[in-house]
């Protein structure tokens, strides 16, 4: 990974934090693998969230 600098690193870093949290948003919004995952109770709770 030589051709990340040490400029770059935090930008990329920040870009891959945000795009992991809105994928697990939608995961969340349209019922996804993670959100299937969870228990009922927590899934209903953000089910009425969303």
């Amino acid at each position: 990974m030589k051709w990340i600098s040490k400029k770059n690193k935090k930008p990329l870093l920040l870009f891959i934090v945000i795009i992991i949290f809105i994928a697990g948003l939608l995961d969340i919004k349209y019922q996804g693998l993670f959100f299937q995952s969870l228990p009922k109770s927590i899934q209903s709770y953000l089910a009425n969230i969303f």
